[in-house]
């Protein structure tokens, strides 16, 4: 068995033959190992690339820094925990990612999986379902379906690949690119769920997620919350024995991820569901049980047994894995104790009259307010209503038809969707707005948003999390009175999440400014917000917001219209969704208090 993992990201690697060979040199050069006369570093011939031979590496750490100090951040080297002995389940190549143990379904329980972007949630699912043919780690020699069988002899699992292997299991797959559909699937929504009908529910299903509207548009014409939806809704109507869902909750709003949370539990009863997603409160609403995915992003991941679902995002949170002796990360995660732990300054740092604005089919009309300084507004509410309309506004993109803001100020804003056609490097771009190779810089903004390993990369072939830390970084590190961020836990995963809480906290709190956050996930909201604005209305025809209040009773007032209360978890004070129709569900709604107890 190997002591430590070597990930070399031979994307960010020179592409220049010469500046390749040269940094080639360097690292084979530094290396003890090399410099002992054993080839612990050397060149494939064929590529050109470098390779770590991970049985002779001693984990000193000089060719990390070689790469580190010449800017490519390329090179990882991670020694694995010392009870990991057993082989892993895949590896996707020499010196590439690698995938230890399979969560797996149990029978007629919803699983969950929880875990950072780049733990191999998404490749396990895919082995599940068939897509990926585990190679054992050897990627020499081709592995047959016995051997995998036999790594897990004796567990829940031996049965369901043996069951797989013959062709005996039906399985229905919702992927995590729901954005890719279009490539794949062309005329109206109609047509591609009638084709995923294996139930004789379609009438039904549309009925559940109130798609009727949308059956006769074009695939390619609807937006990402609308392909979100058809995704699940084709998924479900597929007659399976297991269904699997990829990050089912991404583009759609609060309202719709508990409504499908409803959905999912209702159309499985008495199937087998796993489901990976990074919206805690979603998933604790949905899951009996969850799996935590561990390990070092894109070098390793490690699969947990599975907890009860209090218990195991407990434990995901609190970062210390009882039964493998493992601590997952330096300190636990924590939440405030309540909504009433951040304050704002009295100082008003922008006001507005009444604002209406109308679209062809849509009218917007917000009540007066005032945004503070040192404060985090935040903005929630069902997709459709005029969020990301009235944060145009305010940026000055969108001209209101009445109404106006009473003092300008100067904003910084993120969109929404995050686009651009740029051939720079992320170096190039964050350059442009920032000095990369500042002290204080890399404090505020590379660090927190982990973007040394991004330096390298074309924006243009960045992933969505990555995208989206780095439009962050662009967004707060602008010069400006008030930062205006739409949606942007989007692709992020938790932990990423609730360090962008941190920093914006910390931005408005130290230089005295103010943001205006809209976002979909309550538990990201909950840690962000001192006052909030809560769009109500009936989505794509009119929005409304009455006036500006405390967190508390924003998030009160709208769950009061999802129908979905919210306790305080005792152990880790994050807020924690009531199932449905159970004693301290009823209670709250009894006492209209939805959120905490």
């Amino acid at each position: 068995m190997i002591e430590r993992i070597a990930v070399i990201d031979k994307e960010i690697l020179p592409k220049d033959t010469r500046r390749l060979e040269d940094f080639n040199n360097q690292i084979m050069k530094i290396c003890p190992i090399n410099r002992a006369d054993q080839p612990c570093i050397f060149v494939d011939k064929e590529t050109g690339f470098p390779v770590i031979d991970e049985n002779l590496c001693i984990g000193c750490g000089l060719c990390i820094k070689i790469s580190d100090n010449s800017g490519y951040y390329a090179i990882s080297i991670v020694n694995l925990p010392h009870e990991l002995e057993e082989s892993p389940v895949h590896r996707f190549g020499v010196n590439e990612f690698v995938l230890y143990r399979l969560p797996f379904p149990m029978k007629n329980e919803i699983v969950g999986i929880v875990g950072p972007n780049g733990s191999g949630k998404t490749t396990a699912l895919r082995i599940l379902v068939g897509e990926v043919k585990p190679n054992l780690g050897q990627m020499e020699k081709e592995i047959f379906a016995d051997e995998l069988i036999k790594l897990f002899r004796g567990t829940e699992l031996q049965s369901y690949l043996e069951n797989l292997k013959k062709g005996q299991v039906k399985i229905s797959y919702k992927p995590q690119r729901v954005d890719e559909i279009p490539k794949f699937h062309k005329g109206s929504v109609r047509k591609l769920l009638e084709k995923a009908d294996e139930k004789n529910r379609l009438d039904e299903i549309v009925e559940s997620f109130d798609m009727k509207d949308i059956l006769e548009r074009k695939i390619d014409q609807i937006s990402g919350g609308e392909l979100q939806k058809v995704a699940i809704a084709a998924t479900l109507l597929k007659d399976a024995d297991i269904y699997y869902f990829d990050e089912p909750t991404s583009f759609l709003d609060v309202s719709q991820r508990l409504s499908m949370a409803r959905i999912i539990r209702s159309f499985c009863h008495g199937k087998s569901v796993l489901i990976a997603d990074h919206d805690l409160a979603a998933l604790d609403f949905l899951a009996d049980r969850v799996h935590i995915f561990y390990g070092a992003p894109a070098v390793y991941g490690i699969v947990s047994k599975p907890y009860g679902v209090r218990v195991g995002i407990n434990t995901f949170l609190d970062g210390y894995i009882k039964e493998d002796n493992v601590r997952i990360r330096k300190e636990p995660i924590k939440f405030f104790s309540s909504l009433q732990d951040k304050t704002a300054s009295s100082e008003i740092m922008v006001s507005f009259g009444d604002m209406e604005k109308s679209f062809e089919g849509f009218h917007l009309k917000v009540k007066s307010g005032n945004i503070r300084k040192k404060e985090v507004l935040a903005v929630l509410g069902a997709n459709g209503l005029g969020k990301t309309t009235f944060a145009k506004i305010l940026a000055g993109e969108i001209t209101p038809d009445k109404g106006k803001i009473d003092v300008p100020v100067k904003i910084s804003y993120k969109p929404q969707y995050l686009k651009t056609s740029s051939e720079q490097t992320v170096r190039e771009f964050i350059s442009s707005f920032g000095d990369v190779e500042n002290e204080i810089f890399k404090s505020d903004f590379v660090r927190p948003l982990e973007l040394e390993k991004l330096f390298e990369r074309n924006i243009n072939h960045l992933s969505g999390g990555e995208l989206q830390r780095v439009s962050i970084a662009a967004c707060l590190s602008q010069p400006a009175d008030i930062y205006l961020l739409d949606e942007p836990s989007a692709f992020l995963d938790v932990e990423q999440r609730l360090e962008i809480a941190k920093l914006i906290n910390r931005l408005v709190e130290v230089n005295e400014k103010s943001a205006l956050v809209i976002d979909h996930d309550l538990l990201f909201l909950s840690q962000i917000g001192t006052r909030a604005m809560v769009f109500l209305g009936e989505s794509s025809k009119d929005g409304y917001v009455e006036e500006i209040t405390s967190t508390k009773n924003a998030f009160n007032k709208f769950l009061s219209q999802v129908g979905v209360t919210f306790r305080k978890d005792p152990q880790s004070g994050r807020p924690r969704a009531n199932k449905l129709n159970s004693q301290l569900d009823m209670e709250q709604k009894e006492s209209k208090n939805y959120y905490y107890v």
